[in-house]
């Protein structure tokens, strides 16, 4: 399996990688094809597909924030069950986030990640794909070492229609053991630059983000 970086649009991977998000995800979660040109092409901005037999049966999005010194994992899907897909893009993005971090003379603190509640939203079948059963994905990451930042969460349509997005927990995967909570200030400066390309915020997005900004620290809790 090869784990390969597409930086274009005009990448005949990027097709089959866009159809697979299709497939999996909520129509509201899927960034439409001509709107990726600029992220591919963001240096920032780095999306790696798992490619078997001369096919794109996984793939992974994820960014590392050099000021702040944390990473994002943006997606990761799993496009067919009993190949490894999952610790694939696992291992691999973790060896590039690593070396990122090295890079600008740090360790890396952490990564964060929206990660689906099926126990409060029930609706995405993930394309029937069992690997990507919220359920699942969920468990996985807890073993992983995610943790669910004590906050409610909501975030912006990719759409940029200005809805409020349900149904995901904002959480935490720190490197080091032993840590129970983050600075807040961090979790709002953070979303504020993730969220920057999106225009038509709902208020009840920022609404949120300044609560967080007027808190010390988020609590993680167990997912």
């Amino acid at each position: 399996m090869k784990y390969q970086r597409i930086t274009s649009i005009q990448d005949p991977l990027f097709a089959s990688m866009h159809q697979l998000m299709q497939e999996v995800f909520p129509p509201e979660e899927v960034l439409a094809f001509d709107l990726w040109k600029e992220p591919l092409e963001d240096p920032d901005i780095r999306v790696f597909v798992a490619v078997h037999e001369g096919k794109v049966v996984g793939a992974t999005e994820y960014r590392y924030v050099q000021d702040l010194n944390v990473a994002m994992t943006d997606f990761t899907i799993i496009g067919q069950p009993e190949l490894g897909i999952g610790r694939f893009l696992f291992v691999k993005r973790q060896e590039d986030l690593i070396a990122l971090a090295e890079a600008n003379g740090k360790n890396l603190y952490g990564m964060f990640a929206e990660i689906y509640n099926p126990y409060r939203q029930k609706d995405h079948d993930f394309g029937g794909v069992k690997p990507m059963d919220p359920y699942v994905r969920r468990e996985v990451l807890s073993h992983l070492g995610y943790q669910k930042l004590d906050f409610d969460y909501v975030h912006p349509s990719w759409e940029n229609d200005g809805q409020a997005v349900t149904g995901l927990d904002f959480c935490f995967m720190p490197i080091e053991k032993n840590v129970h909570e983050v600075p807040a200030d961090l979790v709002a400066r953070f979303l504020r630059w993730y969220y920057s390309v999106l225009s038509n915020k709902p208020q009840e997005w920022n609404e949120m983000v300044e609560r967080l900004e007027k808190k010390l620290a988020i609590r993680l809790l167990p997912i």
